[in-house]
């Protein structure tokens, strides 16, 4: 295989990948703040690191994977006084949610998904560090800020030059910063909110600090990938790598990793705009593997436009793979790769390879498939080999692993008969044929054709799959 090249945010250019420790590749993900069901852009997130994980396996790293979750924060506190509930309460209900939503989209679990509150010790332990090299500060009001002009790289990872930063910010009358740059490590709990014992007295941190703390205690000191959604560049991502770098004294990640967003009719997903969906509701109305198809048939890095053609489109490209995999026995089949008309493994991972070029991975499945159907008409002994092969390929992207009959049969919601009415008319023309009136037959077919019910005829049997018809015929 070639060398695989990862866009660094952080160099702003594609960079040989080469893990701190050969053969092996520790990665973090900034995850959730569990006040609410996980809406698209999480979506987003969670499926192009699924798929970043999924592809360092298959090149053969050993992938430790870790996935923070925020579970205290001040849209929690204020969410779970809403709704009149604890905020264990409210956490683990929405943790258990966000379980299911990523399970249904095929999202592998994290290796390892550590939780704010787990962490106290730790982050405490890091800000003390960061006070007593002069990065941190605590103030008179029980916070603690951390200097940011104390640390020489900061703005780096967004190319952003202090001075700029600081005519744009403003400083609240209250405020007890030293400069209005500086930002909370540690917060001073309000009377009744919830809080942990500091020296700097009762309180809970900042969101900042805790990635640092975890990815540290998760991973070490400096790893190999940090990801995370668009938004999170700054300020999260640039305050991440002042805090452990001054604490650590230690280059923090090598490569930084950002998905792109998820745009709805081409607008910026936002409740305001009343275009803003959580990942439940678009699964109560979409097969859970057309949405990721969706998330997948982009570059990680691009943004997504999410819109009933699109999703349409995804569809129709999910039918052309499981019409060409339907009714093929797979059992005991090895697939093509290796062989010398197995290409489509060499292809498919140079373009994963190229910064994990999915739509280029998924170009090299269309014309598999393409193979795959001109073997069953031409040299049908080839096409169980080349079904293994598109199956195994998918694979790595979390794609084609349904039953073709299932899931062709599951997309026809607008069947113009039942399944059962079906089925009656596959056993009225196997009686025909078997009559010996083929005409019956024959007319039976037709019919169901010209309502889009497709027939297909195989050793074990009938089936059939749903193809709408053109509305012009």
């Amino acid at each position: 295989m070639t060398d695989m090249q990862i866009y660094n945010t952080l160099t702003r250019r594609k960079e040989a990948f080469t893990p701190i420790d050969p053969g092996k590749v520790r990665m973090y993900v900034c995850g959730m703040t569990v006040y609410d069901y996980c809406h698209l852009g999480h979506a987003r997130v969670m499926v192009a690191f699924d798929v970043i994980t999924r592809y360092l396996r298959y090149r053969g790293y050993d992938v430790t994977y870790v996935r923070n979750v925020t579970d205290i924060d001040d849209k929690i506190l204020r969410r779970a006084d809403e709704n009149g509930e604890s905020i264990a309460s409210l956490t683990e209900r929405m943790i258990e949610a966000m379980h299911e939503d990523e399970a249904r989209l095929g999202v592998l679990p994290p290796d390892e998904e550590p939780r704010a509150t787990r962490h106290i010790d730790d982050i405490v332990a890091m800000i003390e560090t960061l006070i007593a090299k002069d990065y941190a500060y605590a103030a008179d009001n029980g916070d603690v800020y951390y200097r940011v002009r104390r640390f020489e790289g900061y703005g780096k990872l967004n190319n952003r030059d202090l001075d700029e930063m600081r005519s744009g910010a403003r400083i609240e009358v209250d405020e007890h910063k030293e400069d209005p740059l500086d930002f909370v490590l540690w917060k001073a709990a309000k009377p009744g909110e919830a809080s942990w014992p500091s020296p700097w007295g009762e309180g809970r941190p900042g969101w900042h600090i805790e990635c640092s703390a975890m990815s540290k205690c998760c991973l070490g000191e400096t790893f190999d990938i940090h990801g995370g959604g668009p938004d999170l560049t700054f300020p999260h991502h640039e305050n991440e790598i002042a805090q452990s770098e001054a604490a650590n004294g230690k280059p923090f990640v090598n490569t930084w990793m950002h998905a792109g967003a998820v745009r709805v009719d081409h607008e910026k997903m936002s409740k305001s705009l009343g275009n803003f969906f959580t990942i439940r509701e678009v699964l109560e109305h979409h097969d859970p593997e057309v949405v990721r198809y969706l998330l997948v048939a982009s570059h990680y890095r691009s943004a997504i436009n999410y819109a009933p053609e699109a999703l349409a489109d995804a569809r129709k490209s999910l039918e052309r793979f499981y019409n060409s995999l339907e009714g093929l026995s797979l059992e005991g089949v090895e697939p093509v790769a290796g062989r010398v008309e197995g290409d489509f493994d060499r292809r498919f991972a140079a373009a994963m390879d190229d910064d994990f070029n999915t739509a280029g991975a998924l170009s090299v499945l269309f014309d598999l498939a393409r193979e795959l159907n001109r073997a069953r008409k031409e040299t049908p002994d080839r096409a169980p080999a080349l079904a293994a092969e598109l199956r195994r390929l998918g694979g790595i992207l979390g794609l084609l692993q349904q039953d073709p009959a299932s899931f062709l049969k599951a997309g026809a919601g607008e069947l113009p008969l039942t399944q059962a009415q079906i089925q009656a008319r596959i056993d009225a023309r196997a009686a025909a044929k078997k009559a010996r009136d083929f005409a019956a037959a024959d007319a039976i077919r037709d019919e169901l054709a010209a309502l889009g019910i497709i027939l297909k005829d195989s050793r074990e049997g009938t089936g059939w799959v749903f193809e709408k018809p053109d509305a012009a015929s």
